[in-house]
């Protein structure tokens, strides 16, 4: 006795909507990064380099109270103050 082969199809959907007001981009952590480079970045676009080593162009400003970046937070109380 055979049994019979199932076959599944592929219902092809180009109705689908997304939704782009509930699209959050807002960082897991701010970094600490140069001054000057935050602003270069938002004005021109290019990538800065936070303490930690970690590359990005600048889109938002943390606020007071923001989760901060553990390694740069770590690394940023080690430098001298001058």
């Amino acid at each position: 006795m055979t049994t019979p082969l199932k076959t599944t199809q592929t219902i092809e959907r180009t109705d689908v909507d997304v939704d782009e007001s509930t699209r959050d981009d807002t960082p897991k952590f701010f970094h600490y990064v140069k001054k000057d480079a935050i602003v270069e970045s938002a004005v021109a676009g290019t990538h800065v380099v936070a303490l930690c080593g970690e590359t990005f162009p600048v889109k938002k400003s943390a606020k007071p109270g923001s989760p901060v970046c553990p390694d740069c937070e770590r690394i940023y109380k080690t430098l001298r103050r001058r």
